[in-house]
């Protein structure tokens, strides 16, 4: 039996409760829906955080999509997926936004946990052509042909390799019906660029909808647009036109980024792409806190590294300001490339500049160095060229979940001859740690930053071949040491102090600093102990604790290194504190681990550090 609409008291969004109800729905009402989803977005957005901008331009265009087509049945696979909230409440998921980003709560991209509608959830840009091409395969295949495949694409996705790939295969198949929805509104995170931006700027000042000849038309497809991606009713005919040609087609819509809410649309990065929870004044003491991120940090010191050394260059895949950029663009922008969500091209291009005499900085996030892993393999590091990456939100994110998490960055690049990584423990030690990368000329480097407030500092008791000794027992067997990578030799601090006075069990801390490869001076240090621990937000497999292990072995040192990291899973959204606390990663979780560890040792033997006068 078909959905229709009640008389009820609810509001029109409320009744809306699935793609059937919507496709019922007279045309004369949809602005009103329009209003109410944008209403709705802002309020709940804004008290959970999240992608605001993003899906506020799509609201006519996702009610135009589940209107024309019958999700499950056709598929709708939304690139990158921060655009999908729409489609998240016309699919029966008004009533979870309130936990939107949060512990169990709604992911804030494409779930297929959540529902039947959701087919893609990796959250990486420039796949969804690609998916789509698999898709319309299979159902080609399975005679299914009159189950559409759409893929809603935006012009910032537009620019990944992968998406010119699959365009490659698509537009040749002229019996295989693919429907791509470039979603135009002339931004990534950022203002799109290149040549392609161009293109799309061209055609939109040619206007109208008539037959022309373009980049799309050259590679096979039927080409409809521009589109006022904000008149469902326009958007509506056009998508059915296109669905009738049976045949690749690319519709083109053009749409306002953070379109009906005024801060939104003219904030130039917070409100267009994302919001953070609004926190009310009362609840903060009117007063916003001062600390700095590890982002903040890192592009004032490169800022100021690029002032000293005029080789400096920087590379950006569309992510100038999230990486920390945004001040050596200020001071010196013709130092400064963004070329685009193109990962792989950025590694190789930085290549490129190093083999030119520059030296490269590549600000990435973690997670998406993974795309790029064969271009640091085979183009940098097989050359020997001295390109420092930097990989901003390493370890738990938090909020964006299993796809954002950077926990597989150490485990792969543990991998990787002649590369050297650095963990700084604090945002106040970074600019030492660039400055070292920076200098170094043999290889590339990479330095790793959490998503995190910088935090106070910790003092280093000693050093020893380049390792900050951080805690030292005293008057006690030294039974165990610690090694932690990066931030958390806080919770490593912590624990050797509980360990010590509650359980008397003597500790170091050992901060490498430089992780990969390992320090010749930590298997012998670990020679000196009865247990080694090590902690690392990464994989357990492959990561820092392995590689440590490994050297161990390697100079038949008998002291078993237990390993802390992440478990080798998809590690869901919520708070990095928490999950963190969840892994074992934590003060509390590093005691329990060293207690397990040492149950079976021999008690407090002497051990071959106080033979030799300590750790330090």
């Amino acid at each position: 039996m078909a959905t229709t609409l009640s008389d009820s008291p609810l509001s029109l969004l409320e009744r809306v409760a699935d793609p059937g109800v919507l496709r019922t729905l007279p045309a004369d009402q949809l602005p009103l829906l329009a209003h109410e989803i944008r209403q709705f977005l802002v309020e709940r957005v804004c008290a959970t955080g999240g992608h605001l901008g993003p899906n506020l331009g799509v609201v006519e265009l996702t009610l135009a999509l589940h209107r024309v087509f019958d999700s499950p049945r056709d598929a709708l696979v939304f690139d990158t997926g921060h655009q999908a909230y729409v489609h998240k409440m016309l699919t029966g998921r008004q009533e979870y936004f309130d936990r939107l980003r949060q512990t169990g709560g709604l992911s804030g991209y494409p779930s297929r946990s959540e529902s039947v509608h959701d087919l893609v959830a990796n959250s990486h840009a420039s796949t969804a052509l690609s998916y789509a091409d698999g898709l319309a395969k299979a159902r080609q295949l399975a005679g299914e042909q009159d189950r559409a495949v759409v893929a809603i694409v935006g012009d910032g996705a537009l620019t990944g390799g992968m998406a010119f790939e699959a365009l490659n295969n698509l537009g040749t198949a002229q019996d295989r019906p693919v429907i791509a929805v470039l979603n135009d509104n002339g931004r990534s995170y950022a203002p799109t660029v290149g040549a392609l931006a161009g293109q799309l700027g061209a055609l939109r000042r040619g206007g109208g909808t008539g037959v022309c000849r373009n980049f799309f038309t050259d590679l096979g497809f039927v080409y409809f647009g521009p589109v006022d991606g904000h008149d469902t009713g326009e958007v509506e005919g056009v998508l059915r036109r296109a669905r009738a040609m049976n045949r690749p087609v690319v519709v083109h819509v053009v749409t306002v980024k953070g379109k009906g809410h005024r801060p939104s649309e003219t904030d130039a990065v917070d409100c267009l792409h994302t919001v953070n929870a609004v926190v009310p004044a009362s609840a903060r003491g009117g007063t916003r806190s001062s600390t700095r991120s590890w982002t903040s940090v890192f592009g004032q010191a490169l800022a100021e590294l690029a002032a000293a050394r005029p080789e400096v260059v920087a590379v950006s895949a569309a992510m100038l300001q999230p990486t920390g950029l945004g001040p050596m663009r200020e001071r010196f922008p013709q130092r400064v490339f963004d070329v685009g969500i193109a990962e792989q091209h950025a590694v190789t291009s930085a290549a490129g500049l190093a083999m030119g005499g520059l030296h490269p900085v590549v600000a990435i996030y973690a997670t998406f160095v993974n795309r790029a892993f064969d271009q640091v393999l085979l183009d940098v590091a097989l050359h020997r060229l001295p390109v420092t990456f930097v990989l901003d939100r390493a370890g738990i994110t938090g909020p964006d979940g299993p796809s954002h998490h950077g926990m597989w960055d150490l485990s792969l690049l543990a991998m990787v001859p002649g590369l050297r990584l650095a963990a700084p423990r604090e945002a106040a030690q970074l600019p030492a740690l660039l400055a070292e990368a920076v200098a170094w000329d043999e290889g590339p480097t990479v330095v790793r930053l959490p998503k995190a407030t910088a935090g106070a500092p910790i003092e280093a008791v000693a050093s020893m071949d380049g390792v900050d000794i951080l805690h030292r027992g005293k008057g006690r067997p030294l039974d165990v040491l610690l090694v932690p990578v990066g931030p958390l030799a806080h919770a490593a601090v912590e624990a050797a102090g509980i360990l010590e006075h509650e359980h008397g069990i003597g500790c170091t801390v050992a901060d490498p600093r430089w992780v990969l490869p390992v320090n010749p001076a930590l298997p012998s240090l670990a020679a000196r102990h009865q247990v080694v621990v090590s902690i690392e937000d990464g994989v357990r497999t492959g990561g820092v604790g392995a590689a440590l292990s490994q050297q161990c072995q390697d100079h038949g040192i008998t002291t078993p290194v237990h390993r802390l990291g992440l478990p080798r899973a998809f590690i869901p959204h919520g708070p990095r504190s928490q999950l963190l606390a969840q892994a074992g990663l934590d003060a509390p979780g590093v005691v329990q681990a060293v207690r397990t560890a040492t149950a079976n040792r021999p008690a407090h033997r002497l051990s071959s550090l106080q033979r030799h006068g300590g750790a330090g």
